[in-house]
């Protein structure tokens, strides 16, 4: 998968080509990512000519042609005559702040490097080799390595974090933004000249902008066209970039924010950037998916939930929100009992004189007014129903008023002499700090240990703001933001090793920090606070071009919704959820016999459906951002014998034609009967379509079962 010759540096996938070389100067150029292609050495492909206002290096003479600022290299540098974005950019002893890095070796081993402190992606000497090349600067000695894992099926790259140089700007720039409730939209921008950005400044990932972002020819769709995907394996702030030059050519980067960043480098010490993943595809978005999901099933979501099966689980939240106590919690179970729900999620107001979000976050001992007996006689009573019990916690928060706090206001981020901003009415400890992990590890575990808990949804309901921390001197404080994720990583790990058969949903307000950095630890993250389902759509639409279904927590939550005060019918809520994590989040004790049967029938068919819905290929069939009178989407098993469609429609008009739908993903060779009924050849399906009967009412859906006979 790795080729080297004459410092041509040749990195092949399945279906693409990623090429790099060190000319005679000791500049590591870029000099292809695309479609695959033979060991040729491409920097063929650049033209050295003068342009004005681009300076040479002092190696070249008099010579013009040679300019740091016309090459496309493969992690630029500052100061030295590149004007365009750096990759880095370092303060030397002497005040400069220039950086030239030349190339100083290479070194391939077999399997996939790791990140110390950091999620990565994974492999083993069998599916995955490692290229890693060493630049330097000549003058101040800085070095900088490169890693490189190639898998057969994803190109993953680890640089500052990426820095990609493209031989021309007639492309389009993707991003999936949006806010708390309503996250992952799909934007779409021609490039313009200058610099197009997106990121976050919040310490997490953020519900305004997601660390996945695409670039894609301008008549890129779903199966046609070419594109790239980033997708930066970190939960901190972050900023994705392209700048296109007045020549055409365009320069990506993507890595952790700049803002209030500065990270002192000790002498022989060593800064490791966080992973970015890319992967190219010449066929479209679907594709890319495709490839995304199987990469982040199997390769990033780790043992032992990325095979098994996730719980359908009911949580309490929307049922009571603070107001329960262990009578009302064995109520909901006993009624979800008998439909076929797994788990019991007991959400916040638990613990402390948690009543409100006024107060009581940090005080993690059981309230036993609510509770008597604590954990250890309520979890029997649950799983007396033939019920898992699983718990909500938000450890990375604290309330002003709580014990925790009155006795360690340092722990908590605000500066000195300063009133501090508040979040939701809480303050966010400081995870940089290592008694603070040590309190925190050591509280959850005896939770966990105090009885039989299967899950933990992890919160994180607040951005940071007033980041200072009382334990890192005021020279240092600029490392703060990236010290606070390193710490939630640590914390997260220890965790995953010491209870590895507990399931953590990641959440932060929902999609606040839904990213692959968090899917390395929590194998599922609740997809939005917004439970409508037809809102919905359009955020499962958007979150699908880079994550898989499996790790998107979606359930069925009452009406009239509380996020929109919407009304929709459960059977479409049970369809728009079935795409996800599936769960319930309402009183299941106030249904009516209806309702349950129904709920029984969407649980059942969840379950004959999981492998599916879970492993199979995703196929979005329309757009929800373009398409308002219906939404249709298909998860197709990988040998294309099987598939289920589902469509929900908008709001009802009168006299609105006929729809047929063109369905995809199928083999076109063989016959599929539809809901147990006629048969029709793969590609009649897929060409000329299947007839979506008419149905009255405002968000209606409908599910086809297709298979081979």
């Amino acid at each position: 998968m790795i080729h080297i010759k004459n410092n041509v540096f040749t990195l092949h996938t399945q279906r693409t080509t990623y090429q790099m070389k060190a000319d005679a100067h000791g500049v590591l150029l870029h000099t292809y990512y695309g479609a695959r292609t033979g060991n040729d050495d491409l920097s063929h492909l650049i033209q050295l000519v003068d342009r004005g206002f681009s300076p040479n290096p002092s190696e070249v003479g008099h010579y013009r042609n040679y300019s740091l600022d016309t090459l496309p290299q493969e992690y630029s540098t500052c100061g030295v005559g590149d004007y365009r974005m750096p990759a880095i950019v370092a303060q030397n002893t002497d005040g400069s702040h220039l950086v030239d890095l030349r190339f100083q070796g290479f070194a391939v081993h077999s399997g996939k490097y790791a990140l110390e402190g950091l999620p990565a992606f994974y492999g083993t000497a069998d599916d995955a080799d490692t290229l890693t090349v060493t630049l330097q600067d000549p003058t101040t000695h800085l070095t900088v390595e490169l890693y490189y894992g190639v898998f057969a099926e994803i190109r993953l790259l680890r640089a500052s974090s990426v820095c990609l140089d493209f031989p021309q700007d007639n492309l389009d720039f993707m991003t999936f933004d949006g806010r708390h409730t309503m996250e992952r939209e799909l934007n779409r921008t021609p490039l313009r000249p200058g610099v197009q950005q997106i990121g976050s400044v919040r310490g997490t990932s953020s519900h305004q902008h997601n660390p996945f972002v695409m670039l894609c020819e301008h008549n890129a769709d779903e199966t046609h066209g070419l594109c790239f995907g980033a997708a930066l394996v970190y939960s901190g702030g972050f900023e994705a970039a392209v700048e296109s030059n007045p020549f055409h050519d365009a320069r990506f980067t993507v890595g952790i924010s700049a803002h209030h960043f500065c990270w002192t480098l000790e002498p022989g010490a060593a800064f490791t950037t966080p992973e970015a993943a890319l992967i190219c595809s010449p066929d479209g978005f679907t594709a890319m998916s495709h490839r995304w999901h199987r990469a982040i099933r199997t390769h990033l979501c780790r043992d032992p939930y990325k095979g098994r099966r996730r719980p359908l689980l009911v949580n309490n939240w929307e049922a009571t929100l603070f107001h329960f106590d262990a009578e009302k919690l064995v109520e909901i179970a006993r009624a979800a009992a008998p439909l076929g729900i797994d788990m019991l999620v007991m959400d916040d107001g638990w613990f402390g004189t948690r009543s409100s979000d006024l107060g009581g976050l940090g005080d993690w001992t059981v309230n036993e007014e609510k509770l008597p007996g604590g954990l250890a006689a309520l979890v029997p009573r649950i799983q007396a129903l033939g019920m898992d019990f699983g718990i909500w916690v938000e450890p990375e928060m604290v309330s002003e008023d709580s014990n925790l706090y009155r006795a360690h206001p340092d722990w908590a981020f605000h500066a000195p002499n300063r009133s501090p901003s508040r979040g939701r009415s809480q303050l966010v400890l400081d995870f940089t700090r290592q008694d603070v992990r040590d309190f925190i590890y050591d509280t959850f575990c005896k939770i966990l240990r105090s009885a039989d808990i299967r899950y933990l949804k992890w919160d994180f309901n607040r951005s940071l703001s007033d980041v200072w921390s009382a334990a890192i001197p005021p020279e240092r404080q600029g490392e703060v933001y990236h010290r606070y994720i390193l710490g939630l990583y640590e914390v997260l790990e220890r965790f995953r090793q010491d209870f590895p058969d507990l399931l953590i949903e990641g959440c932060s307000g929902g999609g606040g920090r839904f990213d692959a950095g968090m899917l390395y630890y929590t194998p599922q993250i609740w997809c939005s606070d917004n439970t409508d389902a037809i809102d919905r759509l359009r955020i499962h639409y958007g979150t699908s071009f880079c994550y898989p279904v499996s790790s998107m927590g979606s359930h069925v939550s009452a009406v009239p919704n509380e996020q929109t005060g919407r009304t929709t019918p459960l059977e479409t809520r049970g369809v728009v959820a079935m795409s996800g994590a599936f769960g319930y989040e309402l009183d299941l004790s106030q249904a009516t016999e209806e309702e349950r049967a129904t709920m029984a029938r969407q649980n059942a068919e969840y379950q004959k459906y999981y492998d599916l819905i879970h492993t199979g290929d995703y196929y979005r069939l329309t757009n929800p951002f373009e398409n308002e009178r219906y939404t249709a989407w298909a998860h197709v098993s990988p040998d294309k014998r099987e598939a289920l469609i589902s469509v929900v429609t908008g709001t009802a008009h009168s006299a609105l034609p006929s729809l047929t739908l063109r369905l995809r993903g199928l083999d076109e060779s063989l016959r599929y009967q539809v809901n147990g009924g006629s048969s029709f050849w793969g590609s009649t399906l897929m060409h000329a379509g299947y007839p979506i009967p008419a149905m009255q009412g405002d968000y209606r859906s409908i599910q086809l079962h297709v298979v081979a006979e």
